[in-house]
């Protein structure tokens, strides 16, 4: 571990955490303003949830055709029209009947064919791929024992996190009048993909009082509850974690990075470790644990490229040589924390999506910066951290150990970063200009797509379901018609800033309403995909519908976002979903905007540096244009 200088450790043993808000104040103020909040349980029943829905297909293709008329040549269009027009009479209609029976026998036809169709049958691997990571403020720590005392103060809020998951203390919220589904708080706690060729599995233990700590690729369960169930005091957590880092002056064998290989070859790997009853309960006590906490080992930043590297380290661990090792990826909640002040989670997709994890993060941050003693009132009674030894290393799986050594080196030698802060304006000049900021945004990022190749990009922003009972997330389609009208008059030298600001207008208006739509369970996507599945689970033909240009271009997505917002200098990041294509996940604050751009390097045709400079400038025109024309007057 690499530190800026060596301190004294300075266990306080006699204060007690003062007094400070509730938790389920904290919880309050960390929720998304555009909520409102209702007492009522995070994980008892809602029975107010909405069934989720079967759309009319003659409505979904309308819609399906609306969004791939600006990616499509005149010719290609025609030729869609037809596809689509013979779509609805013949084979989409018996399929939209198949549908509608199975939807009129479940709750949410969609959720569990989600989870396996997105997830669990996806074979490349979740490291860049699904997992996602998201990032804490950054820390300064002065010594070994400040980065142990916050590592244990963190393992303690996430502790008192899971406490109100399990006291229903988390408030549910509302969108309009429709409760929003509370369940994947209850989701994160506990749970872990488990590798099987084909297809994955996932357990959860949200009953699990322990966490497990990993560092230097060794493994430790760590109680974090005593016999009681009360929380252990962070200061009995920490001295555990530096008991564990005076043990450990080794590198161990980097097990946990089988985790980050395609999913077949860790599938493969994993039945090889689980050949003696020893390793099966080790492997069990790992997937078992609350969630794991990585003690990176300290790498040194080179200015200027600290935050992103910061992104990439919870990403993929930076590599075999650093600390790609000392992860277990298959865990839905890792807590990474590296001496050189970087903090934050690796979360893998499948259970959740990327709110809950924010606003854990958000809780934890606040509970510490209102309280310098936070941690200290916990239980002192504590059990001792246990080794956890896994002791299987014969040639196949020494083989494994050096195939997700190469092919994690190669991923994280592709994927390229680069975090802008945009700080001319944030959320306040948008709203002020009477637009909603989600979507000036997504038309942002059409533009700079648009100005930086010459043509529109199939552009996915993710929606969440949550009125509906276990919903998960429907498809902004963000190009349209109007956002490419916008971009090319942005592009052309006769247009005036009236006539871009009118577009921009136009453009916003339009991802706005289908963003609306989206959030109802109105989008496209996920029910062409339920048509998709029909054909499959009862063994018939795909249509060729699923394979006509309008739906190839509309779903190839050249920019894949997502918007995770939270008050603080924080964010999340993760790889492309094409190859040569970029990936964007923004939080907008106030004042500025953070985003966190990634493509491959092995594309000729993309380039992340420009693409956020080129986004930068985009930014400043829309300011520029809006502020040179007359803003309409309000109909109010």
């Amino acid at each position: 571990m690499k530190f800026p200088r060596n301190g004294k450790l300075l266990w306080n043993l006699t204060k007690s955490s003062l007094a400070q808000e509730s938790q389920n104040g904290i919880a309050k103020r960390v929720l998304p303003a555009r909520y409102s909040t209702a007492v009522k349980s995070a994980t008892s029943e809602q029975p107010n949830l909405l069934k989720y829905h079967v759309l009319p297909l003659e409505e979904t293709l309308n819609r399906f055709m609306a969004t791939v008329e600006p990616l499509l040549t005149p010719e290609e269009l025609e030729q869609q029209k037809a596809i689509t027009a013979q779509f609805l009479k013949k084979q989409g209609r018996d399929l939209q009947q198949l549908l509608e029976e199975t939807g009129s026998k479940e709750k949410n036809w969609l959720a569990h064919r989600w989870l396996k169709a997105a997830y669990l049958q996806y074979r490349s691997p979740v490291t860049v791929f699904v997992s996602p990571g998201m990032t804490f403020p950054k820390q300064n720590f002065k010594d070994s024992h400040a980065f142990v005392d916050y590592t244990a103060r963190v393992i303690f809020g996430l502790g008192e996190f899971n406490d109100m998951v399990h006291a229903d203390q988390i408030p549910i919220v509302k969108m309009g009048k429709n409760e929003l589904d509370n369940s994947q708080f209850g989701k994160v706690f506990g749970t872990c993909r488990i590798p099987r060729k084909g297809t994955d599995e996932i357990v959860y233990n949200p009953s699990s009082d322990y966490v497990v700590v990993i560092f230097r690729n060794h493994f430790y369960k760590l109680q974090i509850y005593n016999k009681q169930g009360k929380l252990i005091a962070a200061k009995c957590l920490g001295a555990q974690l530096e008991n564990i880092m005076l043990k450990e002056t080794k590198v161990g064998i980097p097990y946990g990075i089988l985790t980050t290989d395609s999913r077949d070859n860790w599938a493969e790997a994993y039945e090889l470790l689980s050949d003696t009853p020893s390793n099966r309960d080790a492997l069990k006590t790992i997937q078992s644990a609350l969630f794991t906490v990585s003690l990176d080992e300290g790498t040194t930043l080179k200015e200027g490229e600290d935050v992103d590297e910061l992104i990439l380290s919870l990403i993929h661990g930076s590599g075999s040589k650093v600390n790609s090792g000392n992860r277990w990826m298959d865990k839905t909640i890792q807590l990474v924390v590296n001496p050189n002040g970087n903090v934050g989670f690796t979360y893998e997709h499948s259970p959740a999506e990327g709110q809950p994890i924010a606003m854990m993060m958000d809780y934890v941050v606040q509970k510490m910066k209102d309280d310098p003693n936070f941690g200290q009132s916990g239980s002192e009674d504590f059990t001792p951290a246990q080794k956890i030894q896994i002791s299987s290393l014969n040639k196949s799986v020494e083989q494994s150990l050096a195939v997700a050594q190469q092919n994690v080196d190669k991923l994280a030698q592709d994927l390229q970063m680069k975090v802008l802060k945009f700080d001319r304006f944030g959320k306040d000049f948008i709203k002020k200009q009477r637009l909603g900021p989600d979507s000036f945004i997504q038309i942002a990022l059409q533009l700079a797509f648009f100005k930086m190749h010459s043509e529109p990009a199939a552009q996915y922003e993710s929606a969440h379901l949550r009125i509906f009972d276990g919903g998960r997330t429907e498809t902004i389609r963000s190009c349209s018609n109007e956002s490419l009208a916008f971009c090319r008059a942005m592009q052309d030298s006769n247009a005036t800033d009236q006539v871009r600001a009118d577009k921009l207008r136009e453009a916003v208006m339009s991802h706005q309403m289908y963003a609306k739509l989206a959030l109802q369970g109105k989008g496209v996507d996920r029910h062409l995909l339920g048509l998709k599945l029909m054909a499959q689970e009862n063994r018939q033909p795909i249509p060729e519908f699923f394979s006509s240009p309008g739906f190839v271009k509309s779903s190839h997505f050249r920019m894949s976002t997502s918007q995770v917002a939270t008050k603080y200098e924080a964010f999340m990041g993760y790889g492309p979903a094409t190859d040569d294509g970029y990936a964007c996940c923004y939080n907008p604050r106030e004042h500025d905007i953070i985003l966190a751009i990634s493509a491959w390097r092995y594309c000729p045709i993309t380039d992340h540096l420009k693409f956020a400079k080129i986004l930068e400038q985009s930014f400043s025109q829309m300011k520029d244009v809006l502020e040179n024309s007359v803003t309409p007057k309000s109909k109010l």
